[in-house]
């Protein structure tokens, strides 16, 4: 008769999600993860695979702790309301994190952004999230423009990948350069577009 696993999945896929987030794919090691997981390589294997499924699993799990975040999109009482109050909060985690002891920035831009690997299912995990993200808030520029507080003649397709790079782009910046106001200057200034 086998043993019945002693651990919590997923308490230990949240503290595998740290160590990935923190070190990219590439850095990460086995060891890594043994340590920060506490596990023994037999039951990291048994219950995960490989790193790599471990990988795909730590990122479904990092997007269940940022669905509040995507439900002010989803429940906004107006457009420009809603991505206010996204960014708004999105710019609080990106500098909270540190503070949190979390790692810096976001675990999909940081993926992004270290995905030398050619592997299909991370590649389209990962295009899944971008793409998640776009259509809300193409969504909610289109209910903007059904309610006329966005203008119709604007190209809300164009306005909903701006949104989306300035999402990723204050990840990145937050991670190099300190200062909020820049980052509320730049946020304000794509919200005025809309």
């Amino acid at each position: 008769m086998g043993r019945t696993k002693e651990f919590d999945r997923e308490h230990v896929l949240h503290k595998a999600m740290l160590v990935f987030w923190e070190k990219g794919y590439e850095s990460t090691s086995i060891p890594d993860l043994l340590e920060s997981m506490e596990l023994s390589r037999s039951s990291l294997y048994e219950t995960f695979v490989d790193k790599q499924t471990l990988y795909v699993e730590a990122i479904n799990h990092y997007k269940k702790t940022t669905q509040k975040k995507r439900n002010l999109l989803i429940n906004a009482p107006s457009a420009k309301v809603g991505i206010r109050q996204y960014f708004d909060q999105h710019v609080t985690n990106a500098f909270a994190a540190r503070d949190d002891g979390l790692p810096n920035g976001c675990l999909i831009t940081n993926a992004t952004i270290g995905l030398d690997s050619p592997d299909e299912q991370l590649q389209k995990l990962i295009r899944a999230s971008f793409e998640e993200l776009e259509q809300l808030f193409y969504e909610l520029l289109s209910k903007g423009q059904q309610t006329g507080e966005i203008d119709p003649k604007k190209d809300i397709y164009t306005l909903s990948y701006l949104l989306l790079n300035l999402n990723h782009s204050i990840n990145v910046i937050s991670k190099v350069k300190q200062d909020k106001k820049i980052i509320y200057d730049m946020m304000n200034t794509v919200i005025e577009m809309l």
